[in-house]
């Protein structure tokens, strides 16, 4: 089973969310999660992760998402402990807090597809739906192992592994090389 392309897109700006607008560390450093125009600035980047048209986000907006990227952050490190008991129980309070309804959108030469949206659907409450549910239908199919945090040493930045063999293990590519590098090191000059 794979992931249809709106769920991964809608994880993917989940991912974008959790990773630019928490704080905690990356690379190796401390990272603080963002402030103010900085805030508003990094939830725009996150909502055009997957090359969606760069929105205009108020200072509102990016409070709220800030708020519900936190919540997300539970999900995916509680799926990456294999807790799925605890992510789901926070995924279920979020579609409840963001009133998530089901509708299909499209039609014409594209098809319908299954879209989730809020009760209003101002920029933040509707993508705060829309990845509730992306999280709801990866965690309620054979794909909740898939929520993953970064196995390098002082990064807990989140993905989500698309891989066939559910193998990753790093968020980025320069975290899997700094371990690798940092691996290499220890056999070239092992501690006595």
């Amino acid at each position: 089973m794979t992931f249809d392309s709106h769920v991964l897109s809608v994880l993917t700006t989940s991912v974008a969310l959790v990773n630019r607008l928490t704080g905690g560390y990356f690379g190796g450093a401390p990272l603080e999660a963002p402030r103010g125009a900085s805030q508003v600035e990094a939830t725009a980047e996150a909502l055009s992760a997957d090359g969606r048209q760069r929105p205009v986000v108020q200072p509102s907006d990016a409070e709220h998402l800030a708020e519900v990227a936190a919540r997300m952050r539970v999900v995916f490190e509680a799926s990456h402990a294999g807790e799925i008991d605890r992510a789901a129980t926070e995924v279920n309070a979020m579609l409840l807090d963001t009133h998530a309804r089901p509708q299909l959108d499209g039609g014409g030469d594209k098809g319908w597809s299954l879209h989730f949206h809020a009760a209003d659907d101002t920029l933040a409450h509707g993508w705060a739906a829309g990845c509730a549910a992306g999280l709801a239908l990866a965690l309620g199919s054979d794909l909740a192992g898939r929520l993953g945090v970064c196995a390098a040493p002082q990064c807990d930045r989140v993905f989500v592994d698309t891989s066939r063999n559910t193998k990753r293990r790093f968020c980025s590519p320069q975290c899997q090389s700094r371990v690798k590098a940092a691996a290499h090191r220890a056999r070239q000059h092992p501690t006595p």
